[in-house]
């Protein structure tokens, strides 16, 4: 039922941004389970704002590099010393936040299929979120100085991760396809005082 929701969305090159309008999308984000997830790495409320999905196949079999994930969608732009710089994104705004922002937000990945060694699995460098909002040189060391870890999940599991994790994604080695829906939660409708855009 859910591919089914998904299947008129529109692709990009990785997948589909801004599925918080699918109504679908938007039930399984507000499902107790995952709420209740959330909430328990948020200390309190777990409001889903934005859900992504990742879909990574014969036809689209791309890689990411080490990085963090560091903007945010708002429902308007603000000038405020620590945000920035803003671009847009299919007529959303977004900004680059500060840790004390991203430290509020927690994504749950929803896996569609399952994510195998061989089908471009997320990587992450453990504990590296603790370090805070770091160049894209400072990843780059970093991760060139810790052992990553392979996150595999059989479909249907759930693994939560925070944004300034430091994560990565390798092309897939075979043709199975790897559909993981990424949906993040705020413990509050504002960050820095403004209101997130739902996307």
């Amino acid at each position: 039922m859910l591919l089914a929701a998904l299947a008129d969305s529109v692709r990009g090159r990785a997948g589909s941004r801004h599925l918080m309008s699918n109504s679908a999308i938007a039930s399984l984000a507000a499902d107790h389970r995952l709420r209740s997830l959330a909430e328990s790495m948020l200390d309190g409320s777990a409001i889903p704002f934005r859900a992504t999905l990742f879909e990574k196949s014969e036809q689209a079999n791309w890689l990411i590099a080490w990085h963090q994930d560091t903007a945010l969608p708002f429902v308007a732009p603000f000038d405020r010393a620590g945000w920035g710089p803003w671009s847009v994104k299919s007529g959303v705004h977004y900004a680059h936040a500060p840790a004390c922002a991203l430290e509020r937000i927690v994504a749950l990945r929803v896996h569609l299929d399952d994510s195998t060694a061989e089908n471009g699995p997320l990587r992450v460098i453990p504990d590296s979120h603790r370090h805070g909002v770091l160049t894209d040189q400072q990843v780059h060391e970093f991760a060139e100085g810790h052992d990553a870890v392979e996150c595999l999940s059989p479909r249907g599991g759930v693994i939560a991760m925070r944004p300034l994790l430091i994560h990565a994604s390798s092309k897939s080695r075979n043709d199975q396809p790897r559909r993981v829906l990424h949906i993040e939660y705020a413990d509050s409708p504002n960050v820095g005082d403004k209101r997130l855009a739902v996307v």
